[in-house]
């Protein structure tokens, strides 16, 4: 949740908040307007009603802040003889706020700054003016600083404060893109995590499901359960293809970060294998089932098993299997699994499954997620070896 800074035009005690409770005339014409209420005000009251050269020049002065914000300096020049001969201080003071807000250029400001003082400096007629009177002359020097630096200063605040608005409304708008990006990216994950899922769980079931009734189809007796068990069959494999289609498409949004809960783990092994109606042994280490040994790990190697013996059953049927869990025996390796099976019987009957090509390369993905490594080839005898290696500590997530 972002924080909104007091000065933030969303923040209801800022100046912006106040101007959009006034009516909309006054939110239009005021800015516009008041400051010229203001300099007709000042010139009226020093110079009177009747008018003269003080009184039209000062009136002249007022009347120009109207194109201030089109054309500061030359507004600004037109009001010094109202300070100078009129002895007003508002339409000149404001003509300079204008410049200094509007034109922040130094040479410019710095020559504005000389004019306004001079102008302040020097009085109407010029003839007037006494060298001698060194106290008034002080006096009126400082007078006249003050009157040029102040509107410079507080026009180059107000401007710095609207830059400083201006790039938090940036910034506001960067943070909520940002944000918007991270729920893609974690609903990019999500899929990508629903997609493992699917393949890992749901097409291991299916298939086994298919292998089993493809199993009835040949060995029951009476026609109806044949052609039950051969429905069966074509509605899994139907299933595992459009299985494949979605899992292509989840998986294209990328991504991969902790598991759903609950996970399997290598006490559920034997439990898998049993269920596989393969010809499998089963072969674990006594240090292969040690305490402590990371969730990630032992889910990744639960998944690889399930993957291999998917596997088989697609492209080896009637083939032996062997699994092994050891310990590595490899330096700074932890675990390693090693599914292995032979050449399939030629006397079994092929499934048909369909493959979506994601099965190894998703398993190396984890592999290599977790620190380790992954192999799949052929062997010289005719099968098929998957041997990974997973590191005792996985590296840590960035």
């Amino acid at each position: 949740m972002t924080a909104v800074s007091p000065a933030s035009p969303a923040s209801p005690a800022s100046p912006a908040a106040w101007r959009r409770r006034l009516p909309g005339w006054v939110q239009r014409w005021g800015p516009l307007l008041g400051p010229v209420v203001f300099a007709v005000a000042d010139a009226l009251l020093v110079n009177g009603v009747t008018l003269g050269l003080e009184l039209n020049v000062s009136l002249v002065a007022a009347a120009a802040l109207l194109l201030r914000r089109r054309f500061p300096a030359p507004v600004f020049l037109v009001t010094l003889p109202g300070i100078l001969i009129g002895y007003i201080w508002f339409a000149p003071m404001i003509a300079l706020y204008t410049v200094a807000e509007r034109r922040p250029g130094p040479r410019l400001l710095g020559v504005s700054a000389l004019l306004l003082a001079a102008a302040h400096f020097v009085p109407w007629p010029v003839s007037d003016f006494e060298p001698t009177a060194y106290r008034e002359n002080t006096l009126t020097l400082i007078d006249a600083c003050i009157t040029s630096v102040g509107p410079i200063a507080l026009g180059l605040l107000v401007r710095t404060r609207g830059e400083l608005a201006a790039r938090l409304d940036d910034l506001t708008r960067s943070r909520r893109r940002a944000d918007e990006l991270i729920a893609e990216q974690v609903l990019s994950t999500e899929r990508a995590r629903l997609a493992r899922e699917m393949h890992d769980v749901v097409a291991h079931q299916v298939s086994l499901i298919s292998l089993q009734a493809g199993a009835v189809q040949i060995s029951a007796d009476d026609a109806q359960a044949r052609e039950g068990a051969r429905t069966i069959r074509e509605l899994s494999v139907r299933t595992l293809d459009e299985l494949r289609h979605m899992v292509g498409i989840l998986r294209a949004a990328g991504g991969d970060l902790e598991q759903l809960t609950p996970q399997p783990r290598l006490a559920d092994l034997p439990r898998l294998i049993e269920l596989s109606a393969l010809d499998v042994a089963y072969e674990e280490a006594d240090d292969a089932r040690r305490a402590g040994r990371p969730e990630a790990v032992e889910r990744a190697a639960f998944r690889i098993v399930q993957e291999a013996l998917t596997n088989v059953r697609k492209h080896a049927p009637g083939a032996r299997v062997t699994v092994r869990v050891t310990e590595a025996a490899a330096e700074g390796r932890g675990l390693r699994v090693e599914v292995r099976n032979g050449p399939p019987d030629a006397s079994a009957v092929a499934p048909g499954l369909p493959g979506g090509g994601h099965g190894l390369v998703g398993l190396r993905e984890r592999a290599v997620l977790l620190g380790g490594t992954l192999r799949a080839e052929r062997t010289e005898e005719g099968g098929f070896v998957v041997l990974a290696d997973f590191p005792k500590v996985p590296p840590p997530r960035s």
